[in-house]
């Protein structure tokens, strides 16, 4: 992936890793969780031709440091961090995609202070994409070392994918350690989800919001998702059809063009 790399301040002093390529009005992407930087790869060179592009390292992975304890306002407080840095930039706020876990961080930070224009949510987890009975037993597995056996648990009873499209997602080259990722902050993230509070984060938010959801997405997706549309001020909901939590994988074009329609391509593109 092209750009400049860098990073700034986040929560607590957390440094997190950045990376900015293209021109025009500003974009923040927030990967999901068991993601990184890289996780837009699929998406990067459409992105880029018509945005100023900023993807962030979520704290515990890629360029990014770390802190103990976890919470979720940390999260929060990093996205916020990372939006002030590009709104001192540009002049003013700046629009965010959020997908999943970075979903979740992306509204939270819209719930406080932070700079931000326009949301794209797609697919927040909430409490019931984690199941104490799931989450206790993804969490054994990363303990004894098995985060292979857990990133299968984690894709096929969360995420609803089949073990063939696993089978090829594990086949296909990625050009970073999903794995280790999962094993520092899965468990972590499965925790902080039960005690989450989308309904009153959404309440707080005073900024437009477009909504994502596949067709073939998950049931606690698409409870999540009708539950925020009620909530936020001003929210529109998209359905992806034939889609499911990863159009960023199997389709980022429906994604690019659901961002253009809804944010606009930058100017002179």
């Amino acid at each position: 992936m092209d750009g400049r790399r860098y990073s700034v301040a986040g929560a607590g002093g957390v440094k997190i890793g950045l990376l900015t390529a293209g021109s025009g009005q500003d974009l923040l992407l927030v990967h999901g969780g068991a993601g990184q930087i890289e996780s837009w790869e699929p998406m990067w060179s459409a992105l880029t031709a018509r945005w100023r592009v900023t993807a962030m390292d979520r704290r515990g992975r890629g360029s990014s440091g770390d802190a103990e304890p976890y919470t979720l306002g940390s999260e929060f407080g990093d996205v916020a961090a990372v939006a002030g840095h590009l709104a001192e930039r540009a002049g003013g706020p700046v629009d965010v995609f959020g997908h999943s876990y970075g979903a979740l961080c992306t509204l939270g930070a819209a719930a406080g202070p932070a700079p931000l224009r326009r949301l794209v949510l797609y697919e927040p987890p909430g409490p019931a994409a984690a199941p104490a009975d799931w989450a206790g037993r993804m969490t054994d597995m990363v303990a004894r070392g098995q985060a292979g056996r857990a990133m299968f648990s984690f894709l096929t009873e969360i995420i609803g994918l089949s073990p063939a499209r696993v089978d090829e997602m594990k086949n296909a080259a990625r050009s970073y350690d999903a794995l280790a990722v999962v094993s520092a902050t899965l468990p972590r993230e499965a925790a902080a989800l039960a005690r989450a509070d989308l309904p009153g984060l959404a309440r707080a938010v005073t900024v437009p919001a477009l909504l994502l959801l596949g067709a073939d997405s998950p049931d606690w997706a698409r409870d999540i998702t009708g539950v925020l549309a009620s909530a936020l001020p001003a929210a529109e909901q998209v359905t992806l059809p034939g889609q499911g939590h990863e159009a960023m994988d199997a389709a980022p074009g429906v994604l690019v063009a659901e961002l253009e329609r809804y944010l606009g391509s930058a100017p002179g593109h």
